[in-house]
């Protein structure tokens, strides 16, 4: 049977360490089970993944937990009894998770049975115990609970049980393991802490080292370096020790040396660096390197020659939990092999390279750390790129180093890993380690994950693993195992570029490599169409047979393609798929975009037929189109494709078939003529089809003439010029092949002409194509013109003038072929046709003829031209676009004259005669190109204000005009002059254009302009844009003006726009007073009249209006209308419309109200019972004349519109006076008490209410004050007790101290200083015209802001302490109390004062206060409304609130 490559590599590195021949062991002395046929580490290997079963066992009373030692008894997972964490003792067994993405299955996962077996027997036969610690290098041992050390060989056959269960009890557990290099001698550390060595070719005990290190703590580490004399271990006390073995006078000696101590900080592994036979002679391995991990860093240290600390490394901030993780690994690094140490200590591998440098310095330099999202507690390196990290999870983690990318995750659980918990507890010893080392050995599991050769080695509880890195094609077998053929071709590819990670069994050489792994993805080709075949459902609905053969059949091409092998795709491949009729169609629909993209460049012609019989049966004829025109068609029946694209419409592929099979340029044009022309010479309309047609028909002649091919590509090189010639002599061409009776001369240009003239005379400016930049350029733009063509259902006439444009830049026109003598032939020639066929016939358009004479001049306006053109022509066409008796198409034929102007053909024409001509036909943009020409700026304000589709423009032509640079002071003067003079036809126009333009430019001649003006509506209208304010945050109006405009503008506005006037004279203060008040009272515009009148002063006067207006509108209500009563308002009816009457008395009275309140704040008692009294008597003197019934809903109004009155008063005017004025008035005052009852009433409740009201607040504010002064009082005089008797300074107590008096500062704090100690900390500072100010020195030190907060203090201007207090030991004879000197605040005082203060954050009580008692003591209060607006009290304010209740709870 053939082996595997990565078998082979198996064996071939364990051969290298093949054990000695040993005795055989006595099975009976040992009492050890005999196992047949022990399976070898080869057949393991080998097996397939359904034979690899986890080993259970078959009774699993077997082993008997009684007899085990429980201090030496080995946790078994996370869930030990060390750990605490009991959940995972009912650990269920997960289906293992594989991350096949992209990498497939990276881990070859196998248990070693064998070894499994003999563990869980000899634990029950012979009592070895749990499986504690496990190494291999050539040999793989197990040391146990019991102390014993089981060696197996390669063929998993127990060869040595070292040890005995006398050894366990004296000696603990085994808890480290050691293999030498040459695998001949093994070192066992004990949980106890002894160390032994045995020789593992006779399983003789060499050595016992009981005093290697302390005392009392287990080894954690036992590990042999390269020198087989010279080792570490590493104790729970976290030291670690050099272990040196001689061999004196027959004497086997061990001498011990510490290398680091645990009182420094406590190492919980070692790791030194192991060379293999290869690199023995690297430079580094002469310092015998050495890596230690304690729980903060990591060192490098060398051994030999001398012991040499070479760098260290902190962690940073970790989990104290996290367990540090060593590894190290040659790697190669710049075509030299070096050291890198992965080490880690949480979720962060970092990486140090050590290389030794020409000069022989030893550098040691960090590489690009790697972020895991996970608690790592193992770290093994599988190769020199590959890592393979466990968690805390259990999941072993498979990274690939170089690009730090996760190749795949297994679930590990079910191994019930082996834990060192109890070691790092050293609870065989007494427990006595530290609280963080006991913390680490949670998840520490060191000696029962190794690595050797490739090779991953796990330990159970009840057995062994080995994971190993599965070759290139198991990987690629084990997804195709799973049927998940797009992963295997996926990943092979992968192999086959040289992408792949974790790669095993594969050639260096790249061309071997590569032809390997393609043989290898044919034959999954072939397994995915068999596959496919076979599981197509044979019933069913055909869309999930296509779906079905829809997911195989592009990956199938995919990978033909990319393998290069269209042969395997269309011979073995196809003629599979063939005998399914689904898969045959799905296979062919599915060639389409490889053949459009032009990825497939060769089809093979039994496939191309398939193909387009497919399509055309399928009636898919778009992609028979776009295959047709992408493929080599000469294989093909010609005849019989052209029939079938004329019939189905694909003219493109028609062209293309006519070009490359038949090498035929012109019968494509012939056969397109034909649809086109008969229509357009009878003048019907064409249809979409004809449309497309034609339009393809310009793009083909346009590519022709460039050299380039149709719809893609170019025309071969040797063709180009016969092609031109043939095309330009087919377009000059008498007659058509089949002439009829009526056809005139040059049919195919006629029809051309008519069918789009613009475009086609663009064809005829594209006359050649250079060919080196068009090459790539031109293909896309002629592409992308015929893609639009053929998707647009009507395309439009100018469609095709875009593709062209985009070619125009690298092609030459007709004086590119000067020298060519036939190429100037052709030029003429065409040109008279043209003008032959255009100017001697009527049946083109204005714009059509235009066109031509446009596209002449672009010609004639070029510096070397050799058209000759009869300049008469240009006469005749001008006289026809501007004869003045045709009014249709003004406007194109404006166009088109103006367009053959500006490309140059103003030369041709005279210009007197040509603008005279443009006048009478109103060609007003004619007119402004030839002023333009001539800089007669002022003229074209003429153009424009003439052309009505152009008018509104004018201003923006004026501003610009007159704003921008490059015009010269006379030019710009003729310009404000014209404005100026067309200044009235501007305003008519527009008003407020008219306005901005005279802000800016005529700001001094309003005046004049305003004169100019004759109509006074147009004046108003100038003047409302002018003074209008502008929008904004600060409105503004445009221009100031004088008082007289401003009082001109308010005159018409109270004759246009009366209700403005207000707020105009809101918003402006420009104008006179008086002025204004005699245009107002001109108007009848009472208020108006009123604001002017309040605004002068004269607050009765308004008073007066408002009132006279109130009364005639109240007379309106009650039937008194007279002739003067409808004049006043006949304004208001006019700009408001009808309104109720009730409505009008009621705005008219808000108006008197406001300003009677207004007013009232600066007048005396008497004055304003002038204001207030006729107002209400003019309220209740109507209501006596509504006494019928149907007028009590009107008196019902005034009566509740009297209340409000009475409700405004009542802040101003005293009570008794107000109901002496009511009762005075005939209404009240005749009628019965009931009548007035309902008004009196409210106005009691209303006082009784506002008293009830100050009465409260007056008793809660006061209530808050005297609670806030009494616990402020309490504070002060707390009494304060130190927390020690010394001074937190100096440390010296104060009571002991009597030689001379001496000040002592207690703080709230409970801190004591001397003053003098304080002074020197300066703790204290002097502020100017204060007391000194101290603060604690170890409060203020400990926060680190001491300065700070002095600074703070002082600059809020306060003390620093409330309860500070100075007190003074009085000396031997006086009464020794202490003296409180001076009281102030501390900070922790002050800032309990600033909480309280912020309790009551608003309006100060005091203010309050003054407030309510400043409204009490002017006058009484509102009876009625006792909160009116516009007082500006601090009652009135909208945030204003009473806080009514009780105060807090503040704890003493």
């Amino acid at each position: 049977m053939s082996e595997s490559p990565d078998t082979r590599s198996l064996l071939s590195a364990s051969s290298q360490l093949n054990l000695m021949e040993i005795d055989t062991i006595d099975d009976k002395e040992f009492d050890i089970p005999q196992v047949d046929t022990p399976p070898t580490l080869e057949s393991i290997l080998n097996e397939t993944e359904d034979e690899v079963e986890p080993f259970v066992l078959e009774d699993t009373n077997l082993m008997n937990t009684e007899s085990i030692d429980a201090h030496s008894c080995e946790t078994s997972s996370l869930a030990s009894s060390d750990s605490g964490d009991r959940t995972h003792l009912k650990r269920k067994r997960k289906p293992v998770e594989l991350n096949t993405t992209v990498h497939g299955s990276v881990l070859r996962h196998s248990i070693l049975k064998g070894i499994s077996a003999q563990i869980v027997s000899a634990a029950d036969k012979v009592d070895a115990g749990l499986p504690t610690a496990v190494t291999v290098s050539g040999v793989i041992v197990v040391g146990t609970s019991h102390g014993l050390a089981l060696v197996f060989d390669l063929n998993q056959a127990l060869r040595l049980c070292l040890g005995s269960t006398a050894t366990g009890a004296e000696y603990g557990a085994v808890s480290a393991l050691s293999i030498n290099h040459d695998c001949t001698r093994l070192l066992c550390g004990f949980a106890k802490g002894q160390i032994t060595m045995w020789d593992l070719a006779n399983g003789k005990l060499l050595r016992t080292i009981t005093d290697a290190h302390p005392p009392g703590s287990a080894i954690l580490h036992v590990k042999f370096t390269d020198d087989p004399t010279l080792a570490v271990c590493n104790d729970s006390g976290g030291s670690v020790f050099e272990l040196a073995f001689r061999r004196m006078m027959g004497m086997r000696t061990c001498e011990s040396r510490c290398l680091f101590s645990g009182s420094k900080g406590e190492v919980c592994n070692v790791e030194p660096l192991h060379t293999t036979l290869d690199l023995k002679d690297h430079p580094i391995t002469q310092y015998s390197l050495l890596a230690m991990a304690s729980l903060t860093k990591i060192l490098v240290i060398g051994l030999k020659p001398t012991l040499k600390v070479w760098m260290t490394f902190p962690y940073g901030k970790t989990d104290p939990s996290s367990v540090p993780q060593l590894a190290w690994q040659f790697v190669p690094v710049q075509k030299e092999f070096n050291p890198i140490l992965a080490f880690c200590r949480g979720v962060t591998v970092h990486f140090l390279l050590v290389k030794k440098d020409d000069s022989g310095t030893i550098h040691v330099i960090k590489q690009r750390q790697l972020q895991l999202n996970c608690d790592i507690i193992s770290l093994s390196w599988i190769n020199s790129r590959t890592l393979v990290l466990m968690d805390s999870r259990e999941k072993l983690r498979v990274v690939d180093r170089p690009s730090q990318e996760e190749l795949q995750s297994v679930d590990m659980a079910e191994v019930q890993l082996v834990y060192n918990s109890s070691h790092f507890k050293s609870l065989a010893t007494g427990g006595n380690v530290s609280q963080a080392l006991a913390l680490v050995g949670e998840k520490a599991c060191y000696q029962s994950v190794c690595s050797y050769a490739g090779q991953i080695v796990l330990l159970g509880t009840k057995s062994a693993h080995i994971m190993t890195l599965r070759n290139w094609r198991e990987r690629v077998d084990w997804l195709l195992k799973q049927e998940r053929f797009v992963e295997a071709l996926s990943l092979a590819w992968s192999f086959h570029e040289g992408t792949a990670k974790a790669v095993v069994g594969l050639f260096g050489d790249p061309a071997k490599r590569k032809s390997v792994v393609a043989d290898k993805m044919v034959e999954i080709l072939f397994q995915y169409v068999e596959r496919s075949l076979k599981k197509c459902p044979e019933h069913g609905k055909i869309q999930v047979m296509e779906q079905h053969f829809q997911d195989m059949v592009p990956v199938v091409v995919d990978y033909c393609l990319l393998l290069q092998r269209t042969d395997l795709l269309f011979n073995q491949l196809y003629s599979r798929l063939v005998e399914n009729c689904v898969a045959r169609g799905v296979f062919l629909e599915n060639l389409e975009p490889y053949v459009v993209s032009e990825r497939l460049g060769c089809v093979t012609a039994p496939v191309m037929r398939d193909l387009l019989a497919h399509l055309q049966d399928n009636n898919m004829m778009d992609s028979v189109q776009n295959c047709l025109v992408h493929m080599d068609i000469t294989s093909l029946d010609i005849q019989q494709v052209v029939q079938m694209c004329w019939e189905n419409q694909l003219y493109d592929a028609m062209i293309y078939v006519f070009n490359r099979g038949m090498n035929d340029y012109i019968n494509p044009m012939e056969k397109l003529f034909q649809v086109i022309a008969p229509p357009l010479r009878q003048g019907k309309a064409l249809t979409d089809e004809q449309v497309v047609m034609g339009n393809k028909l310009l793009v083909y002649i346009s590519c022709c003439l460039a050299g380039r091919a149709y719809p893609l590509g170019d025309i071969p090189e040797d063709l180009v010029s016969q092609v031109k010639n043939q095309v330009f002599e087919f377009l000059i061409r008498l007659h058509s092949a089949e002439v009829g009776q009526e056809e005139d001369l040059y049919p195919y240009i006629r029809t051309l002409l008519h069918f789009d003239t613009r475009e086609f005379l663009n064809v005829l400016a594209l006359v050649s194509q250079v060919w080196e930049t068009q090459q790539e350029t031109a293909e896309k733009t002629t592409t992308t013109a015929a893609q639009r063509t053929t998707t647009r259902t009507t395309p439009t006439q100018g469609e095709v003038s875009s593709s062209l444009q985009k070619g125009r830049d690298s092609v030459v026109t007709f004086e590119d072929f000067k020298n060519d003598k036939q190429a100037l032939e052709y030029q003429q020639r065409i040109v008279d046709i043209l003008l032959k066929v255009m100017v001697e016939n009527s049946d083109f358009t204005p714009s059509q003829v235009g066109c031509l004479f446009t596209f002449l001049a672009r010609q004639l306006a070029k510096a070397d031209n050799t058209l000759f053109v009869n300049r008469k022509l240009f006469d005749q066409v001008l006289e026809f676009l501007c004869c003045p008796d045709d009014d249709s198409r003004h406007t194109e034929r404006q166009q088109v004259l103006l367009e053959l102007l500006q490309v140059g053909g103003v030369v041709q024409f005279d210009e007197g005669r040509l603008l005279g001509l443009a006048e009478k036909a109103e060609f007003f943009q004619i007119c402004e190109f030839l002023y333009e020409q001539k800089h007669q700026y002022d003229k074209i304000i003429d153009c424009y204000l003439r052309d009505p589709l152009r008018k509104e423009e004018v201003f923006n032509y004026i501003h610009n005009l007159l704003s921008m640079p490059g015009y010269s002071s006379e030019e710009k003067q003729c310009v404000w002059d014209k404005a100026l003079l067309h200044i009235q036809e501007l305003v008519t126009l527009d008003p407020a254009k008219s306005a901005d333009l005279v802000v800016i430019h005529f700001p001094e001649e309003v005046q004049s302009i305003i004169t100019q003006l004759q109509d006074d509506r147009l004046v108003f209208q100038f003047l409302r844009c002018l003074l209008d304010p502008k929008e904004g945050p600060h409105p503004q109006p445009l221009l100031r003006l004088s008082p007289e405009l401003n009082e001109l503008h308010i005159g018409l506005l109270c004759r246009f726009a009366p209700r403005q006037v207000t707020d105009f004279l809101k918003a402006s203060q420009e104008y006179r007073l008086e002025e204004a008040i005699q245009k107002t009272e001109q108007n009848q515009l009472p208020e108006a009249t009123a604001y002017l009148l309040e605004k002068k002063g004269d607050a009765h006067g308004a008073f007066r209006v408002l009132l006279k207006t109130l009364k005639d509108k109240l007379r309106t209500l009650t039937g008194e209308e007279e002739e003067g009563v409808l004049k006043s308002s006949r304004v208001e009816e006019e700009e408001g419309g009808e309104r109720a009457p009730l409505d009008r008395v009621e705005e008219a009275l808000n108006d008197i109200i406001a300003l009677c309140h207004r007013s009232s704040q600066s007048l005396n008692p008497q004055q304003r019972e002038v204001l207030w009294f006729p107002l209400l008597e003019a309220m209740m003197s109507p209501q006596k004349l509504l006494n019928g019934p149907d007028s009590r809903p009107a008196s019902e109004a005034l009566k509740e519109l009297t209340m409000t009155v009475l409700n405004s008063m009542s802040r101003f005017i005293c009570l008794p006076a107000i109901i002496q004025r009511i009762l005075q008035d005939p209404v009240y005052g005749k009628g019965k008490l009931a009548e007035i009852q309902g008004l009196i009433l409210g106005m009691l409740e209303t006082f009784n209410y506002e008293q009830t009201l100050l009465e409260t607040t007056t008793s809660l504010l006061n209530h808050d004050l005297h609670w806030s002064l009494s616990h402020l009082r309490a504070v002060v005089s707390r009494g304060l007790h130190p927390r020690h008797d010394h001074c937190n300074i100096c440390l010296q107590q104060y009571k002991r101290r009597h030689d001379s008096p001496e000040e002592i500062i207690i703080f709230s704090c409970g801190h004591l200083y001397h003053c003098h100690c304080l002074q020197r900390k300066g703790s204290g500072h002097v502020e100017h015209q204060l007391p000194q100010a101290w603060s604690c020195y170890k409060c203020t030190s400990l926060g680190g802001r001491s300065g700070d907060r002095s600074t703070t203090e002082s600059k809020r201007g306060r003390s620093a302490s409330l309860a500070q207090t100075k007190v003074i030991s009085r000396e031997a004879g006086h009464d020794g109390r202490k003296v409180f000197i001076e009281t102030t605040l501390d900070p922790q005082q002050s800032q309990s004062w600033d909480q309280l203060r912020c309790l009551y954050r608003g309006p100060s009580r005091l203010a309050i206060l003054s407030e309510i008692s400043h409204c009490h003591g002017n006058e009484k209060s509102g009876l009625l409304n006792p909160a009116q607006p516009g007082t500006g009290s601090i009652f009135h304010s909208e945030n204003f609130q009473l806080k009514l209740s009780p105060p807090p709870l503040v704890e003493e």
